[in-house]
């Protein structure tokens, strides 16, 4: 087998078929692991957790400690010698350098032919998408790459983009000193869930000084002295936050018939692209986490080794936005639930309304979104978002009947109790 990236998919399933006994390439370019151990989750999450402790008063705002953190804990100073000893420990062969497909069967890397006899799988993963703004390239622009290595705090700065990357890191940085403003085309933060959920992080982010702007296009920007200008900003630095992209043509996909312009590669069910090909990850365009990556990962490996397998869903697909309050949702918005035609109904209760949240003081809430007496997607915003959305990404998954949901016992006084009271508002 060829493994084409060794991302958290990649290196997954190259992994577990060496281990298998089957022969294994794995090509990497970058380095083994992908983005969520060195640039990604990982070191964001330390950041978080460590503006967390700043924001309660545990640590003072002093940089330094973190970024040596990450670099000597979580990264290795980017060396990937862990990883990469970890893969071929289980008898895989790692190849350095960028791999195109050329044929069936075939990569090369380099001057280097790789043919497999058994199939090839891409797990290559994404690249930040830098929109064509003029003025922008050949600047000192970050990604979220630059933001998760420096070694200082810049004194302002512009965050393009208000996804979860954008807003994550924009809270990160304001609250270790630096005046940030977020800028954001569309009329909300993270506007790929509920509405509820962009107001709640607006309303954080002014409560903490950072200046949020949205339904701004950007059409120009300038670098100078003072450092970057932008739809009437200027801050010292500029970190691009606006989406990821992957890049078909460099793979070389057409070689096996696929179309390289598309913005991601069709799958069946089993992740197969073509004949003894397969597809994982953010190539396949389901959702850019790592774990969809490891989903399609175990999917592929149980295909290749012809053990029982399932077919991959996507109807209850966990996704957390780890601000301050957290955002967890599954499933759908009630906006989507709407455009599929589904008789919606909506349960919503404040977080505060709950015993725990009104003693913890907590701004949040949960909301249900239910269809044919199922609920078909939820959010769980507030302390510990991420954790009590694991009961409704459960629920969603396996179709529980909101008539059950409503017969359970809730322990109290938990967060998770909230979401009885927001069933109790759906019934009404």
């Amino acid at each position: 087998m060829i493994v084409l990236g060794m991302g958290p998919g990649g290196e997954d399933v190259a992994g577990r078929l060496a281990e298998a006994g089957l022969r294994v390439a794995g090509v990497e370019a970058n380095l083994v692991g992908g983005e969520c151990p060195y640039w990604g989750c990982i070191p964001s999450k330390m950041m978080l957790h460590a503006a967390d402790q700043v924001e309660k008063g545990a640590l003072p705002p002093d940089w330094g400690p973190l970024a040596r953190r990450i670099r000597e804990e979580a990264t290795d100073d980017w060396n990937d010698k862990v990883a990469a000893d970890r893969f071929t420990g289980k008898g895989g062969h790692l190849v350095r350098g960028h791999g195109r497909i050329t044929g069936a069967g075939e990569v090369t890397v380099g001057d280097q032919v790789i043919r497999a006899s058994r199939g090839i799988v891409i797990a290559s993963g994404s690249q930040p998408a830098v929109p064509p703004i003029d003025g922008l390239e050949g600047t000192p622009y970050w990604t979220n790459h630059q933001a998760i290595e420096t070694e200082t705090v810049p004194e302002s700065l512009i965050v393009l983009g208000g996804g979860a990357v954008g807003v994550e890191l924009a809270q990160v940085f304001s609250r270790f000193g630096a005046r940030v403003t977020v800028l954001e085309g569309l009329d909300r933060l993270v506007a790929i869930e509920e509405p509820e959920a962009g107001e709640l992080i607006a309303k954080a982010f002014a409560d903490e000084g950072i200046d949020v702007r949205t339904g701004v296009k950007v059409s120009r920007v300038t670098y100078g002295e003072d450092g970057f200008t932008l739809a009437g900003v200027t801050a010292r630095r500029l970190l691009v936050a606006t989406g990821r992209r992957v890049d078909l043509k460099a793979l070389g996909v057409a070689a096996i018939g696929l179309d390289e312009s598309a913005r991601a590669i069709p799958v069946d069910g089993r992740m197969r692209a073509a004949e003894d090909v397969w597809a994982l990850g953010d190539a396949v365009g389901k959702g850019a986490f790592t774990h969809m990556s490891m989903y399609h990962a175990d999917i592929i490996v149980k295909e290749i080794l012809g053990e029982p397998a399932y077919e991959a869903e996507y109807h209850a697909v966990p996704r957390v936005t780890f601000t301050d309050p957290e955002v967890g949702a599954v499933g759908l918005t009630e906006a989507q639930a709407r455009e599929k035609g589904l008789d919606v109904c909506v349960g919503f209760t404040d977080l505060a309304e709950s015993t725990r949240g009104w003693i913890a003081q907590a701004r949040g809430f949960v909301k249900l979104v239910a269809a044919d007496g199922v609920l078909v997607g939820a959010t769980s915003a507030g302390p510990s978002g991420g954790e009590v959305l694991s009961m409704l990404t459960l629920a969603v998954h396996e179709r529980v009947p909101v008539r059950r949901l409503n017969q359970m016992i809730y322990a109290y006084p938990t967060f998770h109790r909230a979401v009885s009271a927001a069933l109790a508002d759906l019934d009404r």
